[in-house]
């Protein structure tokens, strides 16, 4: 990735230098630097607020109810995972997280969900089925509460900044689901699978 933006920005100074904009180049990015900077203060109160509605709503126990109803769910997408295991405790904390827009505590408890299914996994070269699994559901990300998209909603001024709730959630339902079917119709391709040899030296 490093690579690929200084290319952009090389590639970018160089065309405005040849056509020579680069007055307006330097404008832009002056522009740029100053809208980044008027967001990110005009995000902090609508962020302080949400956040400090979805801390409230981890204390009252919402996340461990989305963890008791989540559990049974997830069982059949990660038959290798003892019911027990403190692996489907993480992703299942982790996914209530997602639901919820605790980015912070996602982070967190998606790095020890995967630390965990790293202890089971008997190939510690290759990722192992639940692994891949876990990380296209996390990615895809099903979202009930988008707190961080109607925080720069309401920063741009919409007149309605939580009006995209019923979109996202639609939008995340498909992603998710779309996510799950591609990883479990992968996962049973040949070419998906452990080979003999790393196997015996797994």
């Amino acid at each position: 990735m490093n690579f690929i933006w200084a290319f952009l920005i090389i590639a970018g100074v160089l065309f405005a230098a040849i056509n020579g904009k680069m007055a307006e180049c330097t404008q832009a990015v002056i522009d740029a630097a100053k809208g980044s900077v008027e967001l990110a203060i005009g995000l902090i109160g609508i962020m302080a607020f949400w956040l400090g509605l979805m801390r409230l709503a981890e204390e009252a126990g919402l996340v461990r109810f989305l963890s008791r109803i989540l559990k049974p769910i997830l069982r059949p997408l990660f038959p290798s995972i003892p019911s027990d295991d403190p692996a489907l405790g993480a992703m299942v904390a982790n996914f209530a997280a997602n639901i919820l827009g605790l980015g912070n505590s996602a982070t967190a408890l998606g790095l020890k969900a995967m630390i965990e299914l790293e202890r089971l996994n008997p190939h510690k070269k290759t990722a192992s089925n639940a692994m891949c699994t876990f990380l296209a559901i996390n990615t895809s990300s099903l979202t009930l509460i988008p707190a961080t998209v109607i925080a720069i909603r309401a920063s741009a001024g919409s007149a309605n900044p939580a009006e995209v709730i019923g979109v996202i959630i639609l939008v995340t339902s498909i992603s998710t689901v779309v996510a799950i079917t591609a990883v479990k119709i992968l996962e049973k391709l040949p070419a998906f699978k452990i080979k003999p040899e790393e196997d015996q030296n797994g």
